[in-house]
C-alpha cells in the first residue's frame, strides 16, 4: 500500500501556480537522484524534473521555464515550484528515486515505483 506521501496538488485557472513537496530524508544518503513525474488518465506517464547530489537538473521540455525543482537541505524535503501551468500539466504527479546510479534525467522518470499517492494537479482553461 502506497502511503500519502505526496501534497501541494489542487485547481488553478490556466496561469497559476502551485508547489508540489515530497519528504526525501530515507533516499538522500550519499548518492540520490530525486525527481517527479506525472500521468494523465490515458496517457503515458512523463518525467517531469530531476535533481541529484550535487544540484544538478533536469526538466522536460514542457516544463522547463516554467517548474522549477529542489530540495531543502534541511529538512530533506523535495519540493516542485510549478508556475505558469497550462491545461496540459494537468494529472496525477509523483516523486521518486532513481537508485541505478545512471545519469539523473527526467525521461528516466517515467518508469519509477512512486513513493506515495501522488497528487492531483488539475488546471482549467
Amino acid at each position: 500500500q502506497a502511503q500519502p506521501v505526496e501534497s501541494g496538488g489542487g485547481s488553478v485557472q490556466t496561469g497559476g501556480s502551485l508547489r508540489l513537496s515530497c519528504p526525501a530524508s530515507g533516499y538522500t544518503n550519499g548518492y540520490h537522484c530525486l525527481g517527479w513525474f506525472r500521468q494523465a488518465p490515458g496517457k503515458e506517464r512523463e518525467g517531469v524534473a530531476t535533481i541529484d547530489t550535487r544540484g544538478h537538473t533536469s526538466y522536460a521540455d514542457s516544463v522547463k521555464g516554467r517548474f522549477t525543482i529542489s530540495k531543502d537541505s534541511g529538512t530533506n524535503i523535495l519540493h516542485l515550484q510549478m508556475n505558469s501551468l497550462k491545461s496540459e500539466d494537468t494529472g496525477m504527479y509523483y516523486c521518486a528515486n532513481d537508485s541505478s546510479g545512471g545519469y539523473c534525467y527526467f525521461r528516466n522518470f517515467a518508469y519509477m515505483n512512486p513513493w506515495g499517492q501522488g497528487t492531483q494537479v488539475t488546471v482549467s482553461s
